[in-house]
């Protein structure tokens, strides 16, 4: 009898105790609410400008982004202040899962041909769960095709560049989004021995909303020193605003930068135009997202 009765205070001690976590659990959903919200729309497209933004396609969705540049406007009426000349590279971004995105390209810059991976870790949040930020792995290799003028004195993984990024941003309400975004660039092959093989930046991004469809976007990356002073080629941090325009299925981004490479190891490391003597590009992205689930 004195074992039952033991027995029946330990079952009621445990159904009291799990009656009162519960009504605990109720008092903290009806504080932080029930569900979880994740924020949307931090940026309008994978890309802010030419870096990219914390954004990526959903499983079983395809980006199809074409990106130009033209000339420097400093080369005057002959060359139309730049828009006679033209740079332009072609991407697609597929969503392998909701959290796993793969890209391919291909650009004029070099003629190069890159492929990434977008690892996203963590996801704005509130609600039943509160995350202030939002988190991604972003990783890319780049080869260079150029043709060389001593062919065979060149190994296939000397054209090789890789970049890692940290992509972290926060969307602080409906009109303002911001990023920053730590990064490493690895180049296997160099100009000269003056230039470094690893170069270290910091990125920053933001995005303020003007109307449902219209925003104006802004992008700077400071390249840590001394690396971009030992260059044999004079550059200079790559700075970049403009617009994003959505149009039903499309995006437009429409801006200004010094810099005419579309890719990371390129607009990082050598950007070599200044804004204060007009070393300045008109470029344009347009970027298609189809559904092929």
């Amino acid at each position: 009898m004195k074992i039952i009765k033991f027995i029946s205070y330990i079952v009621s001690f445990l159904i009291a105790n799990q009656i009162q976590c519960q009504d605990i659990d109720n008092l903290l959903q009806e504080a932080t609410g029930s569900e979880i919200e994740y924020a949307s729309a931090t940026f309008k497209s994978t890309h802010i400008i030419s870096g990219q933004s914390i954004e990526q396609m959903k499983n079983g969705h395809l980006d199809f982004r074409i990106s130009h540049r033209f000339g420097e406007v400093n080369t005057g009426a002959y060359n139309l202040w730049g828009l006679d000349q033209a740079n332009i590279h072609f991407g697609l971004d597929y969503g392998i899962t909701d959290w796993l995105m793969v890209g391919v390209g291909r650009g004029t810059y070099e003629k190069t041909y890159d492929g990434s991976l977008k690892f996203r870790i963590l996801r704005q949040s509130k609600g039943a769960r509160v995350m202030p930020v939002s988190l991604s792995l972003f990783n890319s290799i780049a080869l260079n095709s150029l043709k060389w003028e001593q062919p065979g004195t060149l190994k296939f993984w000397d054209r090789a560049s890789y970049v890692t990024q940290i992509l972290i941003a926060r969307k602080m309400n409906e009109r303002f989004s911001i990023e920053i975004n730590p990064s490493y660039v690895h180049r296997n092959m160099v100009d000269t021995e003056l230039d470094p093989n690893d170069i270290w930046s910091v990125g920053t991004g933001a995005r303020f909303k003007l109307t449902k469809r219209i925003s104006v976007n802004a992008e700077y990356y400071y390249v840590i020193p001394p690396q971009r002073d030992y260059q044999s080629l004079k550059t200079y941090d790559p700075f970049s605003i403009g617009f994003d325009i959505e149009t039903g299925g499309h995006v437009f981004q429409l801006h200004l930068t010094n810099s005419l490479a579309m890719i990371e190891k390129g607009f990082i490391t050598e950007t070599t135009g200044n804004w204060f003597d007009g070393g300045i590009h008109l470029g344009f992205n347009i970027s298609r997202v189809f559904s092929l689930k």
